[in-house]
This record gives structure tokens, sequence and C-alpha cells, in this order.
């Protein structure tokens, strides 16, 4: 016969977890722990097997259970068990196990008393049984016997400890009737690590073998000694019905006969007994079950609302409706479109705040990298000045010139126009690779149709590949207007008479006003370790200087550097550093930073770094040009001329300059109108006019919109999920429904434990208990009554050990409770007050009167302290 109400909570247990399992989760219930402590024979190993309702265990006298059994149930729907330290071999035969058990014992403590704390793990394998793990401890003995150390109390006691202290561990703390409940080491050590009495359950063994005349009904109503939770009587088989194979159902029959035909325990029979200790402990077991329900019904509701959204759509679902096709096929194409022109014009919802993308990266290419590019091809000052010369000269031929020829100026300013193409064409090649990453990004959604997403892109790239070439011819033409015709007449052209009264340092001033261009972080990188090493400043760039201080509140200022006679150079990334650095040095060879002739400013990405660059450029901070192989001929040549050619030299240098500024100007500014309406708005017109019929034109409708195996199996597994959740959240909502948690029982005063911690049997604790206890609820204060006889204690040393009081018998309203509930108080049993000579006080030990065979432990007379 096993437990009939844990196979009453199995079913439940298993369905949970299957519903877990559906939607690919384990479902922790981390049921509790059940351990048994007690001393010596007390019978703790029958109590567990009673629970389990298997015989298995090895029973004896003396020390039988020498080592800690952890047995851990797993349901199952064959029965068999198996042991950790031999998996290979599955046990049948429950005696096969006991064997091995006491086989296993001894080969580790050996025969002779011995004890271990190495556990043994047995698992159980049976359809009658809920994972539980149950913990058969070796009893608590004092006197070392045999092979077992002199400190054999405090080892034994350790061992429990380290079981009982887990607080989801269920402690029975067992204790036989024919001892004195007040010295029971077993609910001292449950006081120890549950000082609030919310999980020991006081198990009452060996009622059978109490003298005869005695009982423990006071001590089975909680009225003696009280616990929280109670004590619960059970028989246990003899010695004798073990050795005569008595089993455990009619072992059962008679301990239910004993308690129904015994006269002090009859009217509680139905809370006595092995089945009811049973029904207490599968009740915490449901407790423990209704107290995960809450955090699992809210992990479950929270993923049902999250697929609830994509479920709607899937609801009427069918693959193979060609209207459902076409219906999403326009929803898909028309979606491209608006996420496409959303990406490039920008938009206030789905706003990605990591990094730039669509139209912020191209915005970027025209403002910052563009005018990069064209300041890095500009003319460097010494060829300039002698291709002048050269031109100047060829133009004169034989002859000595005396005015300064503008065909010269014509000449130079044609192949200084003509160097813009590389950069224009870079910049168109740099946004069609973003307008073609964008592409992909929109195509995205596009995803759950492999086909059509190929497609469109394919489409599209191929559409923006053609705008490509109309887009740079029509640049390439803009730049050949330009050659064809040298406005000299432009309003912004200096001439011939400002450009030979212009000094070339003046045409250097900075036109801009001395206005904040940027502000950042930065990181100086080469400052030395014994100067602080690299540290982050914030950084103001303006025309005229560059700042750097403490923090963004611009308070502290670390130093100001000037900006003339800076240049920008490229710096290699170190070899352990992640950032990317650039430099700015003096022309002059000067120190920039203290004693530092460049200092490297390091940022976190490259992007960062040509934004850096940009903003250097609108201060006039140039980068640095690539040297010249023969520089020093070069140099040779240039100085080599006469005062009158310098002049006009200088004087056509002037004229170049200022009209490559305006064609800079005019270039900057048709660039990104020529792109933006050739391509950009081609693109965007493209999509939302013609994208649909190049898709109907490029394949068939059915191929177009076949799903992936993917998004098929996504959408199964997200239905299947779907319903799964709902099924577990209605097996949940049947649990809550078809279960009842029992309150826990008020608090009982249990200062008995810490009272009765010396005794004429007891020894120190191996370690004083720092819990503080809760307090006990005070009896009713009344008037002085006679009272029942005391039991006197006697306690080693000078000082005795008192009894307290026990009031006096409550009115008849409270005489008789129906209740069947585990965990409430026990029913009150109102009994004949004792006769007491009235010269007496109450409350003073008295000598009890003789009685033969007299027990140890003794009913009072008078109802419980909770009175």
């Amino acid at each position: 016969m096993g437990n009939r109400g844990m196979e009453e909570l199995i079913p439940l247990v298993n369905k949970l977890q299957d519903a877990f399992s559906s939607i690919g989760q384990s479902c922790h219930l981390d049921l509790p722990q059940i351990a048994v402590v007690g001393g010596q024979s007390a019978g703790k190993s029958s109590v567990l097997e009673n629970f389990v309702g298997r015989d298995f265990l090895p029973r004896g006298s003396g020390i039988v259970t020498r080592r800690p059994l952890i047995l851990q149930l797993i349901f199952s729907k064959t029965e068999y068990a198996e042991f950790l330290h031999c998996k290979s071999k599955k046990f049948t035969d429950f005696d096969e196990v006991r064997q091995e058990i006491e086989a296993e014992t001894e080969r580790v403590t050996g025969s002779n008393k011995g004890i271990s704390p190495i556990p043994i793990n047995l698992r159980v394998y049976s359809p009658h049984v809920l994972n539980l793990t149950l913990i058969d401890l070796p009893g608590i003995t004092k006197v070392p016997v045999g092979d077992q150390p002199q400190d054999i109390e405090y080892q034994i006691k350790d061992m429990i400890l380290q079981f009982i202290s887990r607080d989801s561990s269920l402690i029975l703390a067992v204790t036989p009737a024919n001892m004195d409940l007040a010295n029971s080491d077993a609910l001292k050590l449950s006081k120890e690590v549950d000082p609030q009495g919310l999980r020991t359950i006081g198990v009452i063994t060996k009622l059978d073998l109490m003298d005869e005349g005695t009982d423990a009904r006071d001590i089975l109503e909680n009225k003696l000694l009280p616990l929280r939770r109670g004590y619960i009587g059970v028989v246990n088989r003899s010695q004798k019905d073990i050795d005569g194979k008595k089993d455990i159902r009619a072992a059962l029959a008679a301990e239910r006969k004993f308690f129904l035909s015994h006269p002090a325990y009859r009217h509680m029979a139905d809370r006595m007994g092995t089945p009811h200790l049973q029904k207490v402990l599968n009740q915490q077991l449901t407790n423990h079950i209704r107290e995960s329900l809450p955090s699992l019904r809210s992990k479950l509701q929270s993923q049902l609302l999250s697929l609830e959204k994509e479920v709607e759509e899937y609801k009427n679902f069918r693959p193979d409706d060609p209207t459902r096709k076409t219906k999403a096929l326009l929803q898909m194409v028309q979606q491209f479109a608006v996420d496409f022109e959303k990406r490039i014009e920008g938009s206030g919802d789905q706003v990605d705040t990591l990094e730039l993308s669509g139209g912020a990266r191209i915005n970027r290419i025209f403002h910052e990298r563009f005018p990069f590019e064209l300041v890095k091809m500009e003319f460097d000052e010494k060829d300039l000045r002698r291709e002048i010369s050269y031109a100047i000269k060829n133009i004169h031929g034989v002859r000595t010139g005396l005015f300064t020829p503008d065909l010269a100026f014509e000449a130079i300013v044609k192949k200084q126009v003509v160097k813009l193409k590389e950069p224009c064409l870079k910049c168109v090649d740099l946004v069609i690779q973003e307008l073609i990453n964008t592409v992909r990004q929109c195509t995205c959604k596009l995803g759950s149709y492999p086909r059509l997403r190929e497609e469109t892109e394919r489409i599209v790239t191929t559409h923006i590949r053609e705008r490509e070439g109309r887009t740079k011819d029509q640049i390439l033409l803009l730049i050949d207007i330009e050659l064809s015709y040298i406005n000299t007449n432009h309003e912004d052209f200096i001439g011939f008479a400002n450009a030979q009264q212009r000094n070339t340092q003046a045409n250097k001033k900075r036109a801009i006003p001395n206005q904040v261009i940027r502000r950042g972080w930065l990181t100086i990188n080469n400052i030395s370790i014994m100067k602080g090493g690299s540290k982050e400043y914030w950084f103001i760039l303006t025309a005229e200087n560059l700042s750097w201080y403490k923090d963004e509140e611009e308070k502290e200022k670390k130093y100001m550097l000037p900006l003339d006679n800076l240049k920008i150079r490229d710096v290699e990334k170190g070899f352990m550093s992640n950032k990317h650095v650039f430099a700015i040095f003096n022309t002059e060879q000067r120190n920039v930073y203290k004693d530092l002739r460049q200092i490297e400013l390091a940022c976190d990405s490259q992007e960062d770094v040509d934004s850096w660059k940009a903003s250097f450029l609108r201060a006039g901070v140039y980068p640095e040009k690539d040297q010249v192989e023969n520089e020093d001929g070069a140099q040779e040549n240039t100085f080599s001329m006469d005062p009158q050619l310098e002049r006009q030299v200088e004087t056509i240098r002037n004229l170049v300059d200022s009209y490559v500024g305006i064609i800079n100007k005019s270039i900057r500014d048709l660039m990104p109108k020529t792109i933006m309406h050739l391509m950009i708005n081609n693109t965007k017109d493209f999509i939302h006019s013609e994208l649909l019929a190049y898709l109907y034109s490029s394949a068939d409708q059915n191929s177009l919109m076949e799903e992936s195996a993917d998004q098929a199996q996504r959408r199964d597994d997200m239905l299947r999920m779907y319903h799964a959740l709902k099924e577990a959240l209605h097996i949940i909502g049947d649990i809550s429904t078809s279960t009842v948690s029992t309150p826990v029982p008020p608090p009982v005063d249990d200062t008995w434990l810490q009272l009765g911690s010396s005794g004429p049997g007891s020894t120190p604790q191996l370690r004083p208990s720092s819990t503080v206890l809760p307090p006990g609820r005070p009896p009713a204060v009344r008037g002085p009554m006679p009272g029942p006889p005391l039991i006197p204690v006697q306690v080693a040393g000078p000082s005795s050990f008192v009894a307290p009081p026990i009031p006096s018998r409550p009115g008849p309203q409270s005489a008789f409770i129906a209740n069947n509930d585990p965990f409430s108080a026990p029913p009150q049993i109102p009994s004949r007050p004792a006769r007491v000579p009235p010269g007496i006080p109450p409350g003073v030990p008295r000598r009890p009167p003789a009685a033969p065979n007299r027990p140890t432990i003794i009913r009072p007379a008078e109802p419980s302290l909770l009175d």
C-alpha cells in the first residue's frame, strides 16, 4: 500500500510538468526535503518507510543508520531503485535494496558501529511517488561504542544540522513515548534551525510500549510541552513483526486498531497514525505547490501577452489562399516603400538610438565627408607656385613678359577644377553604398518570403546602379561646364587689382567669426605614464583655438591652443588599443602642448575621427600633405625666380585661390542637390510606382510568396506555444481551485525547549543557538487556583528546573471543537481538577504521589498553555 495522499498530488504535478514541457520550459517547483531527526532507535527509519509505503530500509537494535541516506523519489512509469555508487544496476526487489544499503554502510564505516558523514544516494523510481527528497539520518547518541569516535555526539549533531538547516526542509522530530519529552534532542536541534516552529512536526513513536496505566495523551493533545505544529503519534512494526515479514498494510491496520481501542487515544484516533502523518506532509507539499503558482502564473501571462499580437495575424491563416498571397504581397511592398522613405527622410517612430542610419549617414557624407575629401586634394603651395612660374615662362616663350598673362591663370584654374572630379565621384560611390545598405535593412521584414526579398533587393539595387551612371555623368557635366567658361566677372572674384595688393598672410586669415564649431570628449593619447597617462577631456573647438576642460561643466580649463600653423596627420592605432587616433602638430616645429611636438587625440570609432577632422577643416586646420620625393630640386627651381616673376606668380596664385574657392563653394552646393534629384528621390519614386510591376513581371506570384520553411516552422511553433501557454494557465487555475492551503498555526509558548536544554541526560550543545525565540502566548491571568501536581526535574547544578504552572480548565464551550485541520490547535479535553492541599500555593514544585511503575511522562489534568 502506498501513500494515498501523495498519489492524489501526482496528477497535479504531472499536469504542470507536462504543460511547461510543451512550451520548452522546466517547472521549478523545488518541493521540500523531509528529514527525520531523533535519538538512536527512536523509529526514524520506520517513520520514513511508512511515508514512502515501501519496506526497504535496514532496521534493528542499536545504531543501524550509520550514514545519511538521501532518498530521491522520482515519478516514473516503472518501479525500480538505483544507487549513485552503482548506477549501472537497477534493483526491482526492495529486499536487495536493503542489503545493498547495509553493505555500502559497512564498506565505508566497518562492521563495528562506526559512522560516516558521507551520504548514500538512493533513487527510487515509481508511479506512486512525487519528486521528493527524503533524508534518513543517524540517531543522536551520547556514549561512543565500538569504533565510534569520542566526539560521536558532536559529529552526529553537526551532520544533522547540515541537512536540516535548509529553509525548504521539513523536520520530523521523532521521540519515543517511553522517554521524557523534555530531554528530546530532536526537538532541541529543530529549535536551533527553526526557532519559529514553522517546519517542525513532532512525531511520537512506540506508544504501544509505554508502561501499563500510563499514556501520552497530554503530549499528543499539545498540552504538556506544546509545539506550533503539534505532535502526531504513530505505532511502527516491532522487530518481531519485521522479522516475521509483517507487511506495511497489516501494520497500518494494527496501528488503526490500537488508536481506536485505546481509551486515552480513541477520541483523537482520526488525528493519529501514519495515514494522518502522510496527510499532514502531503498538505505541506500542496501548500508549497500553491505558493509557487503566483510566480509561475505571472511568468506565463507575460509570455502570453508578448505573443498575442503576432498570433492575431495567424489565427485565420491559410497558406494556399491566393487572395491572402496577393494581399500579403501588396502589404509587403507598401511597407517596404514606407520603411525606405522613413529611413531616408527620417521619422519619429522606431528611432535608432545606437548609431546613425539611412538619411543621417548620407547627410554626413554630404556635409562632412565630401568637404573633407575636397580639402584633402587642395593644391600644395610650393607645387602651385612652381606650376604658375612654368606657365608664365612658357606663355612668354623667348620674350620677357612685362605684364602678368591671364592665360596662365586660366591654365592653372582649369587644372585645379579637373582635380574636383575624383572627390565628386567618390561621394557618389559612398552614397550608393549607403542606399544599398538601407535597402537591405528595409528588406529584413520580407524575411518570411525569401524569394520576394531576393527579387526586391535585386530590382531596387539594379535600378540604383542604373541611376549611378546617370548621376556620375551629370556631375562630370557640371565640372565640364565649369571648365568651359572662366567667369572672371563673378561678384566674389577679387580681380587683378585686388590680387596684386593682397598679401598671402591676409589670405590665410579666417573669415568665419570666433564661434564654437564643435564640443565633445576626446582622449589625449600620448601623455607618458609618469605624467598621468592617457586621459579623457572635454574639448571645445572654435574658429580661433582648441580648448579642453576637465568635464562638460566647462569650469576647470586645462589648456587653450591657438589654431595658427596647426595641421592634422593620421596616426596608426596602437597594438593593444581599440581607439582610433589622429594628431595635431605645428608646421613650424614648435611644441604644441607642454613638451609635446604633437598631441594625439583618440576617439572610439573611425566615424568620430572623420567627423572631428571635418570640424577642424571648418576651423581652417587642414590635413598634412604627402611630401614629394624630389622636393629638394623643386625648391631650387622655386627659389630661382627673379623679383618680377615672383610678383606675377603671387598675383596669379591669389587669383587662382579666389576662383577655385568660388568653384568649390558651387560644387559643394550642387553635389548634394544633384545626387538627391537623380538618385535618391528617383529611387523613392521607383519603389512607390514601379517596383510592384517589376515584381509581377519577374516571377510568378505563387513562387514569390512561397513561405520559407523557417517561417512556417516559426508560425507553427508560435501557435503551439500560444495554446500551450493558455493550457498551462488553465491548469494552474484548476490547481488553485481544486487545492486548499492550510494556514500556519498560531505560535505557542515553546520556551520549554530553552528551559529544558539542561536535563539529567543532556549534554552541552555543540554550538549555542543565536536565534531569538518568538514570544509565546501568555497563559490567561486568573486568580490563584489549585493546579495539578507538577513534575520535578532534576538539573545538574545547584538550581532546579521548574515546569511552568498550568492554567485552570476552560469553560465547557471550548471543550470539543470539530476540526479536522491537521495544523489547527488540537481539541482540549477537560478533566477532573486535581485535589491539592489548600495550604500550598500554586506554582511551587511538589513531590508527586507515588505510583507503581510510574512512567517518565505524566499526563497533567489541565488544558494547554494556549488557553
